[in-house]
């Protein structure tokens, strides 16, 4: 498999790559594509993103998150079987992590996500929540005769790793998926009694952990947004919600890391993969806020 060629991320703005010793976010990127089961290209997300970057403006709009530092990384090689590149996930997640830094995952496909967080559960000793930003669930054990499907990560997350959840914007979810969220009382806020809430209402329960961990799939957010994704499911939270919704609930916390995963790119719809930029860039605003509260 071919390493994607593309410039790093917001090299439009810092001109050479910060070096990893100077930058407070680690973007990662992992173009992985293997269990897709509707629309595909995922593998084209991370360089779609970097690409995208380019057109980014250092001001957010609030602050210029890039004063923390940004550091691209090699792509993740995402050959091989999947618990081998799950396995690569986790070393240079760890890596990142060791020095004090904050790890980015660019995706590809959501699975991304386990390499990642087994990472981060390995690191911490307490325990670190999970917020899922997804129009699905995920919670299935298996889906198409894989354990490590995209429509799987959130059962690993809390069923494998014991990561406490809250899921964000879901509308989309089996019947499987219904029973475990209710045996396990999994947290959430739903697409649907997020809007007829007005869009006030959304807080972590009061024992989540103080440590964060944010995963933002693109189809989490309303198509309008963002429509170039393997499933853009109608009904989610607009851009300005979800934004408002991630910043609520990271007040407070220590974000260790996150991912934007599941940009499908296609050469006609240029304004998704620049929203994926957006959403990252954006992201990396608010944990710089919060920071400095």
């Amino acid at each position: 498999m071919s390493t994607p060629i593309a410039p790093h991320f917001l090299a439009s703005e810092l001109g050479l790559n910060t070096s990893p010793a100077s930058a407070l976010f680690h973007v990662i990127p992992v173009p992985l594509e293997r269990s897709v089961s509707y629309g595909k290209g995922t593998q084209g997300g991370p360089a779609a993103i970097l690409e995208a970057s380019q057109q980014l403006e250092s001001w957010d709009g609030r602050s210029i998150p890039l004063e923390l530092g940004i550091h691209t990384a090699h792509f993740i090689d995402c050959s091989g079987e999947i618990e081998q590149v799950l396995e690569r996930i986790r070393q240079q997640t760890a890596v990142t992590l060791e020095t004090g830094k904050i790890p980015v995952l660019l995706g590809g496909e959501h699975t991304v996500t386990v390499g990642a967080l087994e990472a981060v559960c390995g690191f911490f000793p307490e325990p670190v929540g999970l917020f899922y930003l997804d129009a699905h669930a995920d919670l299935r054990e298996s889906y198409e005769g894989s354990r490590f499907s995209h429509a799987s990560v959130a059962r690993r997350a809390h069923a494998d790793l014991g990561m406490e959840l809250f899921q964000f914007g879901v509308r989309a979810l089996s019947l499987e998926e219904v029973a475990y969220r209710e045996k396990h009382n999994i947290s959430h806020l739903d697409a649907a009694p997020f809007y007829q809430s007005g869009h006030r209402e959304c807080s972590l329960p009061p024992t989540f952990p103080e440590r964060i961990y944010l995963t933002l799939d693109v189809d989490g957010l309303d198509p309008s947004v963002i429509r170039a994704t393997g499933t853009p499911v109608p009904g989610g939270p607009g851009w300005h919600d979800t934004l408002a919704v991630i910043e609520k609930v990271i007040k407070g916390k220590t974000v260790i890391g996150f991912d934007v995963v599941e940009l499908a790119p296609r050469p006609e719809d240029h304004g998704s993969s620049f929203a994926a930029a957006q959403l990252v860039y954006s992201v990396m605003g608010l944990i710089q806020r919060n920071r400095t509260r």
